[in-house]
């Protein structure tokens, strides 16, 4: 740290944000965004620093240290700037804005984000990360701030005619003229395109940085499932194979990080995310779900072992991330020397581990290793050391507890522990369906504790919040938190067969469309309309390393509403295909989770209802095979009487049962079949 740095806090230290805490510190004066902010800017006639990024970003932490720990740049905003520290998973509204923003402006964006504005909010000018100080054609953090304070001061109309023409982009591009409707056409240039990007030798569709993404690879599963195109499906598991074998995978401590930053999946950035390893779960269970691997379900029950022991609180919910740094360096808690190996493993269990995981002295992190399987040759490794495979496993995983237990001893990563809504509705999806899929009773336990969390302390007044953190919880909740939270509602009655999960499915999917659907356009906007309006009232559809709100609300109304046969959900469903047709057409394989709501309308329906009392074996087996198989196109409605689904499912509530056994309706297609109690038959027509 800076030598000089003044110990005084400012305003941020009464927030709870851990991002915005990490800077209560600095000398720069910060201050949360609010009314008060503002107010300030234009009482004094000072343009407004706008910086966002989160807890654990490795860039962040650069910039924090070289410059707003700094003296001479603080002093420097202190004077001429309004500055606000703005935490991107706590306020994604306002990171969204100006994001977009700063893509328009540079073509790119990341963070830390840095905006400059006018005191009315108005963007002039935008950047991620600055050095301190300038070299080459990159401008210093300290140069761009004496600059920009002199154009706002000397130049004033040349700011305001920047900041209205940025206001204005920022207005056309969130604005959507209505195009055709996605067709089925789309489908296939979304697999064109993937098909075009990916990497045969490493998978993934990037070359390096390499970004798991995975609703790229559950959209190609569903297109597999469609069109039985074989290459899908192997773009798929070299894709997961590869990146558990990569160092982006932890070998000692299990879960994926962020990223990788080269193309092999080799060296990550370290940071460990929620929702990354939320999505991974949902993608490897899927995986298995249609290919039987067993290493898929090793690998998921390994991320809900993460899970578990390093980011559950004492209640049951889920922290943040893990940060990539410790003692100011990235990624020291996680590599090895090779000394450290064999001193810590002894000699021959020490060379084994080395063999297998590819640890060397020279090392392929900075001089030490991130162990990894990318190159290792299991028979040759099982023939030098004489042993069966079983033998080895036994050896390996005795081993990595005693690396894991000798990690333990190093300076721990920061935990961000704040309590998201709409992360922790994705790691209740990968539970619930890693629950029925593996026949698991403690992940769907680790499920309901988590939704419980969230419906006590995350929903005030029947309006869900974004935050908890420390006891408070703060921030209206977004789209994405609804689309979430409803996903995981859809996911527990799936995996339970309990209506209550699919009343608040229902219920919490009337509520998303009273605060979120543009009755205009269609489609949701990003914040409700009791929400906090910011200079443009977006609505996002790319799905970036998550999937958007709205890709997740267009895939689960529609299937909400074939489940419950409410049609006027599924016109909102097939509304969306009009409204966001002329971005997604440009991109398609940018909007791979939104085109699953696409595919999910094209595929041949199936509607399936059970009626089953708990005592009945055949009923209970077929259940339990429909929830194994990777069914995307079935909808499943069971209980055990029909008038359990009156006010719920009002279609079935009018069936009858066949003489006390377990009957089962089948309509495909919108065409009903006769109700059968031959259940061997029903399981060979449906699986």
């Amino acid at each position: 740290m800076d030598g000089s740095i003044d110990k005084k806090a400012n305003r941020l230290l009464y927030e709870k944000s851990p991002y915005l805490l990490q800077h209560a510190y600095n000398p720069v004066n910060w201050l949360p965004w609010g009314k008060e902010a503002f107010e300030r800017a234009q009482i004094e006639n000072k343009p407004v620093l706008v910086s966002i990024g989160y807890s654990t970003c490795h860039w962040c932490h650069v910039m924090a240290h070289e410059s707003f720990e700094n003296q001479k740049v603080a002093q420097l905003l202190n004077e001429k700037f309004i500055s606000i520290k703005v935490d991107r998973e706590e306020r994604p509204d306002i990171d969204s804005v100006y994001m977009r923003i700063c893509q328009l402006m540079n073509g790119h964006g990341g963070w830390p984000l840095n905006v400059f504005l006018t005191p009315d909010q108005k963007p002039f000018y935008a950047g991620t990360y600055f050095p301190r100080e300038s070299y080459g054609n990159n401008p210093g953090f300290i140069e761009v701030i004496e600059n920009l304070s002199n154009i706002f001061i000397n130049k004033r109309q040349y700011v305001e005619e920047i900041a209205k023409d940025a206001t204005n982009s920022l207005e056309i591009n969130v604005k959507r003229e209505k195009g055709k409707v996605l067709g089925e056409e789309a489908l296939h240039r979304t697999f064109q395109e993937l098909s075009n990007r990916f990497d045969p030798h490493y998978g993934g569709f990037s070359q390096e940085p390499k970004f798991p993404i995975p609703h790229i690879l559950m959209f190609l599963l569903r297109y597999y499932t469609f069109t039985n195109k074989q290459e899908a499906l192997d773009y798929v598991t070299k894709t997961l194979n590869s990146m558990a074998d990569g160092g982006i995978y932890d070998h000692i401590g299990y879960g994926f990080s962020r990223y990788s930053t080269d193309e092999k999946w080799l060296v990550p950035h370290f940071e460990k995310m929620l929702y990354d390893n939320a999505l991974l779960l949902i993608t490897y269970t899927e995986a298995y779900q249609v290919i039987k691997d067993e290493r898929y379900k090793k690998i998921c029950k390994q991320i809900i072992l993460f899970i578990q022991e390093e980011m559950t609180n004492e209640y049951g919910s889920f922290y943040s991330a893990l940060d990539a740094d410790t003692e100011g360096e990235e990624g020291k808690y996680y590599a090895w020397s090779k000394d450290e190996i064999i001193n810590t493993l002894g000699n021959e269990l020490g060379e084994l581990y080395c063999m297998v995981y590819n640890i060397t002295s020279s090392g392929n992190f900075e001089s030490r290793n991130i162990p990894n399987l990318i190159n290792t040759h299991w028979e040759k490794v099982k023939k030098e050391f004489r042993l069966t495979e079983e033998e080895l496993y036994i050896k390996l995983e005795e081993a990595r507890k005693k690396l894991f237990k000798k990690r333990t001893e190093r300076t721990y990563p920061h935990i961000d522990d704040k309590i998201l809504t709409s992360w922790n509705a994705l790691m209740i999806v990968g539970l619930a369906q890693a629950s029925k899929i593996f026949e698991e009773p403690e992940y769907l336990e680790m499920a309901k504790t988590a939704l419980l969390f969230i419906e006590k302390e995350l929903i005030i007044k029947e309006r869900i919040m974004v935050r908890y953190r420390d006891g408070e919880v703060k921030n209206k909740g977004f789209i994405d938190d609804y689309a979430f939270l409803l996903w995981a509602y859809i996911e527990m009655y799936e995996a339970t067969f309990n209506l209550t999960f699919l009343k608040k499915a229902k219920n919490l999917c009337s509520k998303m469309l009273d605060l979120f659907w543009d009755h205009e356009e269609g489609g949701f906007y990003f914040i409700g309309e009791d929400a906090e309006s910011l200079i443009v009232q977006e609505k996002e559809v790319y799905d970036g390393a998550m999937p958007s709100g709205n890709s997740v609300a267009g895939l689960q109304i529609l299937r909400l509403g074939q489940m419950i046969g409410d049609f006027s959900l599924t016109d909102k469903g097939i509304r969306m295909f009009s409204t966001f047709e002329k971005e997604v057409t440009e991109y398609t394989s940018g909007h791979t989770f939104f085109m699953q709501s696409l595919l999910f309308y094209a595929m041949p329906k199936k509607e399936i209802v059970i009626f089953s009392n708990e005592d009945d074996k055949e009923g209970k087996k077929l259940i339990k095979e429909l929830q194994k198989s990777f069914k995307p196109n079935y909808s499943i409605l069971a209980t055990e009487k029909p008038e359990d689904f009156k006010g719920l499912a009002e279609f079935a509530s009018q069936y009858k049962i066949n003489s006390g056994n377990t009957t089962v309706y089948i309509c495909e297609n919108y065409a009903c079949q006769q109700p059968t109690t031959d259940i061997q038959q029903v399981i060979k027509k449906l699986l």
